[in-house]
């Protein structure tokens, strides 16, 4: 399938990274984000998100979609509740609408080139899954599990995340995901569930989080 271009794209730039199937919290309280997000629950339509980091924004982002308009106050400000669709590029960018917006690519996968680490990925994720959770997975929930199903439950720092979502292969995000989650499997056990859950990098995070995050993206 040929990738889609779509113009006049809503965007929003922020400090985090987004991934399909990931439910993303947020507080909107800028005008023009009021106004994107206003459209975008109107009309049922997605918006992408893309990293803003220190050095630079980042041409690769997830779409959203806004699942959730949990709060909104008398002034406007939001409180909602997103989840990730589908990655796309950003081509160009549009001054001319009173959000920031740009012509994206939606990117596809390349043929698979198999998935012989998927029981494998698996397996260390359902172990990571009950050191962190105490709970057991069932295995029929897991079979049928993403790269971006189980990524999207675990936190493991900004670039790590950039990195999956940028990869256009599901054997490429399951390897990748394997040694991530070995790793953080190897905190979890040698600083003990507590301490590891406290860290910032490398944090095991399963579930949403309910805390929306700040939207504060940086000015244009």
């Amino acid at each position: 399938m040929a990738d889609t271009v779509e113009t006049d794209f809503p965007l929003f730039p922020l400090g985090l990274v987004a991934l399909p199937e990931e439910p993303i919290p947020l507080h909107i309280f800028e005008e023009r984000y009021k106004t994107m997000i206003g459209l975008c629950v109107a009309e049922d339509k997605e918006f992408g998100i893309v990293w803003a980091s220190e050095d630079e924004t980042r041409d690769v982002g997830c779409a959203v979609v806004v699942e959730q308009v949990v709060e909104q106050s008398d002034d406007g400000r939001l409180n909602i509740i997103c989840r990730g669709t589908r990655p796309f590029r950003l081509l160009d960018r549009n001054d001319n609408l009173p959000y920031p917006a740009g012509s994206v690519v939606f990117l596809e996968d390349t043929p698979a080139s198999g998935d012989a680490s998927a029981a494998t990925t698996r397996t260390v994720y359902s172990d990571l899954y009950t050191q962190a959770t105490e709970r057991v997975i069932s295995g029929e929930d897991l079979e049928q599990m993403t790269a971006y199903d189980m990524a999207s439950t675990v936190d493991f720092g900004l670039e790590a995340k950039q990195t999956l979502l940028e990869l256009r292969d599901e054997a490429a995000r399951l390897g990748l995901l394997e040694r991530l989650f070995k790793a953080a499997l190897k905190r979890v056990t040698m600083l003990g569930k507590a301490e590891a859950l406290g860290g910032s990098n490398g944090r095991v995070r399963f579930g949403t989080d309910d805390e929306p995050h700040d939207a504060s993206p940086p000015e244009s």
